[in-house]
């Protein structure tokens, strides 16, 4: 009889495993989110699906060649309040690189997404990566879940092609979500800027990085100098109330930051260095678990982080972190351009004769202030929609304009896109438009950018984006940064 009683419990243990495994096998968790179209409207997300008490940070490694990619889940962390978007928390605004979407496990329900750049799909673009395999740390900071939820990130290359995807469980009564904080508490970091309270408006950390304990009021000094240049430009001027900067003051054994060019090298708060992918005027930092450490304790969801020297250089990756030198003459000029990178998802718009092949020109780019024509009507062709329209003589223009755009062919012709004037590289050479002067300038198709002369057009002469001497962004960047607030800000 026991015998008998144990086979029964045995099978309907095995039945039982089978409908877990069954129901596992149905749940679907999000594919490749970069499909047009896929956010285009907004859904109401019961507040009940995340907990706004805490916020879910997930550290992963990225590695690979040029040819292989892997993502790995590092560690699992809870942080003190959720200090992200509350507003617009299932869809993307940009497409990036990458996106990270939290999807509820029991409803499909996408309770957040947010898309970013990395370092290591750059550093995959390298001729070292053709040799080498290499390994890159990275954090994202999503909201806790209420309940079991699914993680998906996806990798995406130049070409719109998936490299890699990777989804894994959640479960936030998980007992190893290790709790962690930071030293540097709110009560040792100082306000630069205050626009709101952190729930509702965007926050923005200042750190430091190679600065001593007896350095820190620099630091302090360079924060506030900082945070007064970029609300010194359009749109952040006008809508500084949207913004919080709050100065964080790591502090670093040594003072400066690794200059591996002169085999200077310094024991700092986050290893920071310049000759980044060999590229001498490139400041990164590879150490974002210690980075993101630092910050556990404060309000923030952008970061920039301010190097002690006075060698020039920087960088800028959407949604990750600005890293720029503070000292050098050109240090604020350069942050508000880095900004535009890591905020906005501004590309750059300088351009070399024998630029890289960071994108495919078959291919229409994600950041909003380049074009390679292929889909020029989802950037700023409405900006010029009515000079085509009063260029087009007796509407024969404007038909054949129309009917290019519905084949999805563009003609470029000799300085002409659908009845609209392209300033050739050619031209941009003549002496009568290197007289041009700002009030001539008009937004409208230049050709040169992204790293490219010929190929991709930016919408401007000039912009903060292309030339640290001019003290504006363009039109078209000031455009795609006030949407970018709104998305953060506006439901």
């Amino acid at each position: 009889m026991r015998k008998f009683l144990t086979l029964i419990a045995l099978f309907f243990a095995s039945v039982k495993m089978l409908f877990a495994i069954s129901s596992q096998a149905k749940v679907e968790v999000p594919g490749a989110l970069f499909n047009e179209g896929a956010y285009s409207h907004i859904k109401e997300v019961p507040e009940v699906l995340f907990n706004q008490n805490y916020t879910l940070r997930l550290d992963y490694v990225f590695s690979g060649d040029a040819h292989h990619t892997e993502i790995s889940l590092a560690k699992m962390a809870r942080l003190e309040g959720w200090w992200g978007r509350n507003v617009n928390t299932d869809r993307l605004h940009l497409r990036g690189n990458g996106i990270i979407t939290l999807t509820d496990s029991a409803t499909r329900k996408v309770l957040y997404t947010n898309s970013f750049s990395t370092l290591f799909s750059e550093w995959q673009s390298t001729s070292e990566a053709l040799t080498t395999r290499k390994a890159f740390e990275n954090v994202f900071l999503v909201p806790m879940p209420a309940a079991k939820a699914y993680v998906t990130v996806e990798l995406i290359d130049k070409s719109d092609n998936l490299t890699a995807s990777f989804t894994h469980l959640v479960n936030p009564a998980d007992i190893l979500i290790r709790p962690i904080t930071s030293p540097y508490t709110p009560d040792r970091c100082r306000y630069m800027h205050k626009g709101g309270d952190s729930r509702n408006v965007i926050d923005v950390a200042i750190v430091g990085e190679g600065y001593t304990k007896e350095e820190l009021d620099i630091f302090y000094r360079d924060a506030k100098q900082t945070t007064d240049e970029i609300l010194s430009y359009e749109p952040f001027k006008s809508l500084a109330d949207r913004f919080n900067f709050i100065a964080v003051p790591v502090e670093s054994s040594e003072s400066g930051v690794s200059i591996p060019l002169k085999n200077e090298w310094k024991q700092t708060a986050f290893s920071s260095h310049f000759s980044t992918f060999y590229s001498d005027r490139y400041l990164t930092t590879l150490n974002l678990f210690d980075l993101h450490d630092a910050l556990a304790a404060v309000p923030y969801e952008h970061i920039i982080i301010l190097a002690n020297t006075d060698n020039y250089g920087g960088g800028g990756i959407l949604n990750s972190y600005v890293l720029t030198a503070a000292h050098n003459r050109w240090a604020m000029p350069v942050v508000v351009h880095e900004f535009g990178h890591s905020f906005a998802g501004l590309a750059d718009e300088y351009f070399y004769d024998d630029g890289t092949d960071q994108y495919d020109l078959t291919k229409e780019p994600w950041e909003q202030n380049i074009t390679t024509l292929v889909n020029f009507e989802s950037k700023w062709y409405d900006l010029l929609s009515q000079e085509l329209e009063t260029s087009s003589e007796n509407g024969k223009g404007k038909a054949k304009s129309r009917e290019r755009r519905k084949n999805k062919q563009p003609k470029i012709g000799t300085g002409d896109y659908y009845g609209i004037e392209v300033v050739t590289k050619a031209d941009q050479a003549l002496p009568a438009y290197k007289t041009l002067v700002e009030a001539d300038y008009k937004v409208g198709l230049y050709e040169g950018g992204g790293y490219l002369s010929k190929g991709i057009y930016r919408p401007y002469p000039t912009c903060r984006m292309r030339d640290n001497s001019y003290p504006l962004f363009c039109p078209v960047c000031v455009r795609a940064i006030t949407r970018m607030i709104e998305y953060y800000t506006i439901q």
